[in-house]
């Protein structure tokens, strides 16, 4: 990916992240400075821990445009949110998704550039993607997006493996990045509107392993 495509993909990632934090900052009620600062967290937080990890200069610090671009998206979302009737939940579920797709390629591009194999790369997609948007619920006393039972981070890594299995073939930069925006968003606002969850562990398995503990742990006579 040339350095053009990827400004521009960082511009449009941070954009949608800066709504979704807009957004849920107006849910909450938080006025004033607080939706800056929910949005901004949200916008930069995971691509600010990626260029940690990764020992590279903080992306919003060496490319201001960032900002420029965050702090755009939080004007035009608060006078949009002014001005129209109301503003339901499913605006920040989509923007979020969105968001959330663009900086889990972002995560995998500058990983594979900075020499790391896909494994790494696909990992540091899945914490671009979700970190920002981990803080922001914190922030906002939400139930972490990514700890609940629905595909969050599981639809980044989906995404992700998408992107490398094109990428191992050859295939087209914009192919490769079209598919794990295709696959991750998808998956996301498929779960959201089906239902869809990932269990790991059943309750009635658990519910089993307690009776078992407690049998266990009775005294004998």
């Amino acid at each position: 990916m040339t350095a053009e495509y990827f400004l521009v993909l960082g511009l449009i990632g941070v954009a949608f992240f800066a709504v979704a934090g807009a957004l849920l900052g107006y849910e909450k009620n938080i006025s004033g400075f607080g939706v800056v600062v929910v949005a901004t967290v949200t916008a930069l937080g995971g691509g600010t821990l990626r260029d940690i990890l990764l020992s590279k200069p903080i992306f919003w610090i060496e490319t201001p445009d960032y900002l420029y671009s965050t702090y755009a998206a939080i004007i035009a979302t608060v006078l949009l949110i002014r001005y129209l009737p109301s503003v339901n939940n499913y605006y920040f579920l989509v923007v979020d998704a969105i968001g959330m797709a663009i900086f889990n390629i972002m995560g995998i591009e500058k990983a594979l550039i900075s020499g790391s194999g896909l494994v790494v790369a696909i990992t540091m997609g899945i914490t671009t993607g979700i970190f920002g948007s981990l803080i922001r619920d914190v922030i906002c006393r939400e139930v972490p997006s990514v700890m609940r039972n629905e595909p969050y981070a599981s639809a980044c890594l989906a995404g992700g493996l998408v992107y490398a299995a094109l990428f191992s073939q050859d295939i087209s930069y914009i192919w490769c990045i079209l598919g794990s925006l295709i696959t991750t968003i998808s998956l996301r606002l498929g779960s959201l509107h089906w239902g869809w969850h990932i269990t790991i562990f059943r309750k009635k398995d658990r519910e089993v392993s307690q009776k078992v503990k407690y049998k266990s742990a009775k005294p004998h006579h």
